[in-house]
């Protein structure tokens, strides 16, 4: 006789994510945890988290699952081809498909002028915003189309859309590039049935955010049009919107989660 909590458990799950495999790089922190979390309580039936901090990851995916979803941590550097490889095969290996991406991992360099950086710093700003990227989207889109669709969600930043970023010159060139990348990607994409478009999240409260050299914190949520720095939370809404059904008509967009930033 079936009891009350197995007929629970054969229920399928409902939400913008009911059934659906999802990963997230970047995900043991910040935006992507958040992502991740939001994934798993929507519905998904896995979301596997990608990044280099093995114990950020593992604690993230267990969040997952205590969200009711199939959690798993795969160690992996995007920045690295074989790792970006092995991380699309094992989610493949472990749950047959990949429906939903949020490439999300990034580095931005500390505030200082340009002639202040060095090569070393911008070629790890544009191999962890932009080559990552590249290889995400060179290893996720053949498996999306060939099983039928996919969404991809990027990560991009309002310092690639809006007026100058003094400061942070090859943070906002790279996220440029993202931008661009990813409008390109979207146009060749949209036919096989792969969706792809970006969030620009402005001033969030993260890791990032809190080393990049701002003084006063204070002082950027007030010249904000809401008066306040973001939360993780609501940028991971602002994926989960794009990823989902509900944005089934959106293609190649970059949509701002901002608070007013650039439009300000």
């Amino acid at each position: 006789m079936e009891t009350s909590s197995q007929a629970e458990d054969s229920t399928p799950r409902r939400g913008r994510m009911a059934g659906r495999v999802g990963l997230v790089t970047g995900g043991g922190s910040g935006i992507g945890r958040a992502t991740a979390l939001l994934m798993a309580r929507e519905g998904a039936e896995a979301v596997v988290i990608a990044g280099r901090r093995a114990h950020e990851g593992e604690t993230v995916a267990a969040e997952c699952r205590a969200a009711g979803a199939k959690g798993l941590y795969v160690p992996t550097d995007v920045t690295r081809e074989e790792d970006v490889a092995n991380l699309v095969q094992t989610t493949l290996a472990q749950f047959g498909r990949l429906d939903v991406a949020f490439n999300n991992a990034g580095f931005q360099e500390r505030r200082a002028p340009v002639e202040a950086q060095d090569t070393a710093v911008y070629e790890r700003v544009f191999d962890a915003n932009v080559r990552s990227v590249f290889l995400c989207l060179k290893y996720q889109v053949p498996v999306m189309a060939e099983q039928g669709g996919g969404r991809i969600v990027i990560n991009a930043s309002v310092s690639g859309m809006r007026n100058p970023n003094p400061g942070l010159a090859l943070y906002s060139a790279s996220k440029a590039a993202v931008i661009s990348l990813m409008r390109s990607a979207a146009m060749e994409c949209a036919p096989r049935g792969v969706r792809i478009n970006a969030v620009a999240p402005g001033r969030v409260v993260t890791d990032m955010m809190l080393v990049s050299g701002i003084a006063d914190m204070s002082a950027v949520a007030a010249g904000l049009p809401l008066r306040r720095m973001g939360q993780p939370e609501e940028v991971a809404e602002a994926v989960v919107w794009l990823a989902s059904d509900e944005a089934s008509f959106v293609v190649g967009h970059v949509l701002a989660a901002d608070g007013g930033f650039s439009a300000s």
